[in-house]
């Protein structure tokens, strides 16, 4: 079974599906998705969220607010750990910075980025981390604020950042990215990761993995990534989905797994 640790099932585009979520998760399923990780990006959709997770037994979700969004909220810590304490809650985020997108200034961002923290240290649930043009201010920003669990979320740095992520005990997870011909820098790191510390994810409707590059991103597109992984680490797939499938239940503290079978 694999489990796609990152993904956005509020955004994603579903024409293909005859616009039914149920539809697009059955695809998935069949492909042998069996989770999903449903990833909060703004405090105004978190509802949204909460239904879908609460409408699958095989859908969780996180809480948080994207740093591209850090000019339309700022929420406080107790606003936060409010909204985490939903049971199907299991993750903090995404947050992290962003020094891409000129949205709003970095000060502003790496205030939300330490309520994020202190959400994630007081409930005991991983961040999810976001990094664009802004890996070292990161990772400075986690050390010296304690951030103690984390998922460092598409990842498409350098070796050297991830092993200061691994040093810090956090997790990789790795997109369709790696499926593009030009990233021969992240399938190196793809190779490298230790086994027990790597995630796979889609964030569809995001970055869909070739064969279907271009196109809209989905949650069953993740076995072509699965797959693409499994041979460049000379893998059968079965072996990658127990051990990334294994590292989901390590990372976000979960005894079992639900998933919801396919009706025969």
């Amino acid at each position: 079974m694999l489990v796609d640790s990152h993904c956005h099932l509020d955004c994603l585009k579903l024409d293909r599906h005859g616009g039914s979520l149920n539809a697009a998760l059955d695809a998935a399923r069949a492909r042998g998705v069996g989770h999903f990780l449903c990833i909060s990006i703004e405090l105004e959709k978190f509802d949204q969220i909460r239904a879908i997770a609460e409408a699958h037994d095989d859908v969780y979700a996180t809480v948080g607010v994207h740093p591209c969004h850090t000019h339309s909220h700022q929420p406080t810590v107790d606003e936060l750990l409010a909204l985490a304490q939903h049971p199907k809650v299991i993750g903090i985020g995404e947050t992290g910075l962003d020094y891409f997108h000129d949205v709003s200034t970095r000060e502003a961002q790496q205030a939300l980025f330490s309520t994020h923290i202190e959400v994630a240290k007081r409930t005991g649930k991983p961040l999810i981390i976001h990094t664009r043009n802004s890996r070292d201010d990161v990772l400075a920003q986690m050390r010296h604020e304690g951030a103690e669990r984390a998922v460092m979320h598409c990842f498409t740095e350098d070796w050297a950042t991830a092993k200061a992520a691994l040093d810090l005990g956090y997790y990789i997870s790795i997109s369709g990215i790696v499926t593009f011909p030009k990233a021969l820098e992240l399938k190196d790191v793809a190779k490298r990761i230790p086994l027990d510390r790597l995630l796979i994810e889609t964030d569809a409707p995001y970055l869909a993995p070739a064969p279907n590059r271009g196109k809209p991103n989905e949650p069953a597109f993740l076995a072509d990534t699965a797959a693409y992984i499994a041979a460049l680490r000379g893998l059968s797939l079965d072996a990658l989905a127990e051990a990334t499938t294994r590292n989901y239940q390590a990372a976000f503290r979960l005894d079992t797994l639900p998933i919801r079978a396919l009706a025969s």
